[in-house]
């Protein structure tokens, strides 16, 4: 039998970027996936590609807004309606929220920025963990963390603070379910090319991608590879710990978007809502610009 064989993933933000090679990972390792997006057109191109690799039966797509407790409550629903059970979440959802000098962040950037990274993992890991429990033999959470979580210099300071929680988060869940073989674990991505990071314009930021040691770019492969180990029994004695996939870009220390004045964060303020098909919104600092 495939790695994951019999399985039932959710996975958010699947949809795109690492969500969507993740789906595709879990796909061909035998388990049967709901997408689980705000975004529906990359939702639909999904269960295309999907449907095109002669998994069509296997994977079913649901809109969710990760922040809403009814939506991620409705996901998980899915999950055991379409497939009967769920063995796997992997909360992956995110966006790159609110940037600029903390006197330029709004409240609404802020609050926006932990009810999609953090308050979505609280959901997701309540909602799913309850799930788990009805057929009693365990499950995996897999919660993508960031290594801007682990030190400074990585993501603006709201996106830090909020990964930073995340993480928190893993260890005290995972310590929480461990009595129910719930395994609890985080994924740090360092600098990864997808649609969140480069936005269309993967050549802005090779200088990003060049702090790393590892000479290869990171792609979200990297990611979907550590998540079908980490979701699968070759894992079974991991829980607690978040696991860097960064090209060893933390282990030497990292300062990726600048210092001082010249941090890019500290020339222009606003939110960004990824892939979420809503406007990101940007106020340059220095010329006092507004644009979406």
């Amino acid at each position: 039998m495939s790695r994951l064989g019999g399985k039932v993933a959710i996975v958010t933000g699947g949809a795109s970027g690492m969500g969507r090679a993740t789906v595709m990972r879990f796909l061909a390792d035998g388990a049967k996936v709901i997408v689980a997006d705000l975004n529906e057109t990359n939702g639909a191109e999904t269960l295309a590609i999907a449907k095109a690799g002669g998994h069509g039966d296997s994977a079913a797509f649901v809109r969710c807004d990760v922040a809403l407790e009814a939506d991620v409550a409705a996901a998980v629903a899915t999950a055991e309606k379409r497939f009967g059970r769920l063995d796997i979440a992997y909360l992956n959802a995110g966006v790159g929220g609110a940037f600029g000098p903390i006197a330029e962040t709004a409240v609404e950037d802020w609050d926006y920025t932990f009810a999609v990274l953090t308050r979505s993992v609280f959901l997701g890991m309540k909602h799913a963990s309850l799930a788990m429990k009805k057929h009693g033999d365990g499950g995996v959470i897999l919660v993508t963390a960031s290594i801007a979580g682990m030190v400074g210099g990585g993501g603006s300071h709201a996106y830090s603070a909020a990964k930073a929680a995340v993480i928190s988060l893993i260890e005290n869940v995972a310590a929480e379910l461990g009595h129910d073989r719930i395994r609890v674990v985080g994924i740090a991505p360092g600098v990864i090319s997808t649609p969140l990071v480069h936005r269309g314009r993967p050549e802005k930021y090779d200088k990003q991608f060049r702090h790393q040691p590892w000479p290869d770019r990171g792609e979200p492969d990297c990611i979907a590879d550590v998540a079908a180990f980490l979701a699968s029994d070759d894992a079974r004695f991991i829980t607690g710990e978040t696991v860097k996939v960064d090209g060893g870009l933390l282990a030497q220390g990292i300062a990726l978007w600048g210092t001082g004045k010249d941090n890019t964060f500290m020339k222009s303020a606003g939110v960004n809502r990824g892939t979420t098909g809503e406007a990101m919104v940007v106020r340059n600092l220095q010329s006092g610009d507004h644009r979406k």
